[in-house]
Order: C-alpha cells, then structure tokens, then sequence
C-alpha cells in the first residue's frame, strides 16, 4: 500500500536555504518527522490543519535529531494537538536543556555563537521527549509500517526511519542542497561514512533529506560531500 506522504518546507532565517517536515498518513493519524525552526510555526500549523492533521487526533512527532530548525515547534505542537514526541537519547538534551551543541564532539566556535541568534530556542520551546527509540524499533503501534534506524554522524543521537516501501527520512545525515550526498556538517565524520555506507545495503528506494529535495537512491553520489 503506497504511503501518502506530504512534505512541508519552511524557509530558514536571512535567506540561509530552506528545511523540510513530513507528514504522513499512519492508521487513524499521522506521523510528524521534524517539525521547523519556530518562527515558521504559522506556516506549519496551517500546513498540518490543510491537511487534516487536527488537534485531538493521533499525531506522534518523530525528530531525525535535535537541531534547532527541526525541532523548534515540537513543544507547540504536542502542546496544541495532544501529541506524543520521540527521538533518539543522544540528542535528547539539546532539546531539554535548550543547547544544539549539548553531547557533540566538536562544535564550531561561530556556529555555536550565531545558532541562538538564528534558531532561537526559549524556555517555552524546550520539551521532553515522551519516547526514546532505538535502533529497530517498530512503528507498528503508531500506525506505519516502518523501523527506525540509528544513524550517527550529523549529531551522535541522530535517527532515521525506513518504512516497508523503501521510503527513508534521514535527516541531515544526507542532503540534496547542491546533489544528492553525505552531508559536510558532521560532527563524528567517521560515523557519518559509516552510517553512509551502512544505508547502501538497506532496500531504499527514495531519501527524504532534511534539506532540499526527495531523491532516488540510486541518485545519491557516496564519493563525496554536499558542500
């Protein structure tokens, strides 16, 4: 049974690209995978109510990791619609403490000063998570028939979700900003490759990046980086 899946793209602070949220049709609900940076909330809740996600249905929010333009409107999100959230445990306390860099090997001096001033991430947004999932784990009981995947690299608690069709939300591990390919931003390279290489014996037939556009796999070029 084909997926319906509804990708809802959010426009980045001062002109710095675009980043992608996907809804998808799961039994009697739907799942949400990331959820923008905060100050497109307007967009994303018109976005959600277009097309019927509505407050009291199921919704459970899946994030791919804990950056702040995927996870600024998850608070707001199961706040309004009831929802559950989820994402992997290592990078759980950016998302409680407020902090992107929280748990990382080596954050960048400049992005660490001009993520608060870009992606700015307040008491009101700061959540706790209502599942932790692990490498494996089912999304049966929520309505879709898919897994989820541990995918370090971009950030060490970062997941992906492949569904039975061949369908993978990967986050920033991948990106299509210029082609599709590993994303430069990582901060364990090492496992970026490994979970790169990993994915390539997987049955995936599309990539749903975090950036840019959904691509086939076959697409995607392994040799080198997307910027």
């Amino acid at each position: 049974m084909m997926q319906a899946i509804r990708t809802i793209t959010l426009a980045l602070p001062y002109g710095l690209g675009t980043v992608n949220c996907y809804l998808l049709s799961a039994g009697k609900g739907h799942i949400l995978i990331d959820t923008g940076p905060s100050h497109r909330r307007a967009i994303l809740d018109q976005e959600l109510a277009r097309s019927g996600c509505l407050p009291g249905q199921p919704l459970l929010v899946v994030l791919t990791h804990g950056d702040f333009d995927h996870t600024g409107n998850v608070a707001h999100i199961c706040a309004g619609h009831g929802a559950q959230s989820a994402m992997g445990a290592d990078d759980a306390p950016m998302v409680e403490r407020g902090d992107m860099f929280a748990g990382r090997k080596r954050p960048n001096w400049l992005v660490r000063s001009l993520a608060p001033l870009l992606f700015g991430f307040h008491q009101a947004e700061r959540f706790r998570p209502d599942w932790l999932p692990q490498e494996g784990d089912a999304l049966s009981a929520h309505g879709l028939d898919a897994r989820v995947l541990s995918l370090p690299g971009h950030s060490r608690g970062s997941l992906g979700i492949l569904t039975a069709e061949g369908d993978l939300f990967c986050g920033d591990l991948l990106d299509n900003t210029a082609q599709p390919a590993l994303n430069s931003l990582m901060d364990d390279p090492a496992a970026g490759q490994a979970s790169l290489a990993r994915l390539s014996a997987l049955p995936i037939r599309t990539v749903y990046p975090g950036h840019g556009q959904p691509f086939p796999m076959s697409k995607l070029a392994t040799g080198g980086t997307s910027r």
